[in-house]
């Protein structure tokens, strides 16, 4: 298996994927962001075809729509209830991200007829593989790029990890002590949308959630520490990831996506029946 290129580069850009779900999914988690995070999953998909249609590198389409739509929820947070403590955290209204939500899949929907008839049918297969992603197909130097961006996103995630738990806890105490709590509440969502731009092309926008959300929200019920909790969404995201592309190489017909998302579920609700 790893004789074949393909599948180093899949392993690699996969692995770096997987720690950079995980850590910011315990997060997401946290702050109750989910429905963001499934929004900013979306956004990938016009964000891509609009490079296609522009004649430009998807992935600065994938990264540009998500960090501006990630720091466009982010402006628009609003207090509201979550975490295990029940503090009040900052996240954005779920009304407008609905709104948002919908309006960007219109455009998706806009530049994938406006454009599939033109380009051959090329924007369909931009259209496909950002829906369901595209991880065995990754160049070597694209499986290095995605690799180092989402190192520097979980270094970053961790660099802040320790003001962000504070502010997402208990966000009027830490303002009362001079924590930024709107910046960091800005600063991690546009991180977020990295991560999301990033993930897009291993496991699609459709199923992105399963891959940021299913591993992080097993290591809330089983760890009783956020050191533990945030290593264990990213052992848990890693085994997702690691088992779907060898489950997907051993069985030809199974898409990787579907497999890394099956085995990130799974993990899920075997911490539901445990805990």
């Amino acid at each position: 298996m790893l004789s074949q290129e393909f599948m180093r580069n899949a392993l690699l850009a996969g692995t770096f994927v997987a720690l950079a779900c995980g850590v910011s999914g315990w997060f997401v988690v946290l702050r109750g962001q989910v429905f963001a995070g499934d929004a900013l999953s979306h956004v990938a998909f016009p964000g891509a075809l609009a490079a296609a249609a522009a004649g430009v590198d998807q992935r600065l389409g994938l990264v540009l729509a998500t960090v501006i739509v990630g720091a466009g929820i982010g402006v628009l947070g609003r207090a509201t209830l979550s975490g295990r403590g029940g503090g009040v955290a900052l996240a954005a209204d779920d009304t407008a991200i609905g709104i948002a939500f919908t309006f960007i899949l219109g455009l998706g929907l806009f530049f994938l007829t406006r454009f599939g008839l033109s380009s051959g049918g090329a924007s369909g297969i931009q259209a496909a593989h950002t829906l369901f992603g595209s991880i065995f197909g990754l160049g070597a130097g694209e499986a290095r790029l995605a690799a180092a961006v989402a190192l520097v996103v979980t270094v970053a995630t961790v660099a802040i990890s320790r003001p962000l738990l504070f502010a997402s806890v208990t966000p009027e105490v830490a303002g009362a002590r001079g924590v930024p709590t709107r910046l960091l509440g800005i600063g991690f969502l546009v991180l977020l949308g990295v991560v999301a731009a990033e993930a897009t092309q291993a496991v699609g926008a459709l199923l992105l959630l399963g891959l940021l959300a299913a591993p992080a929200a097993a290591a809330h019920r089983i760890a009783r520490s956020p050191v533990v909790g945030i290593a264990l969404a990213g052992a848990f995201a890693l085994v997702s990831v690691w088992g779907g592309l060898v489950l997907a190489y051993a069985v030809p017909s199974l898409p990787p996506s579907s497999a890394v998302v099956a085995i990130a579920a799974t993990i899920y609700y075997g911490s539901v029946l445990l805990v």
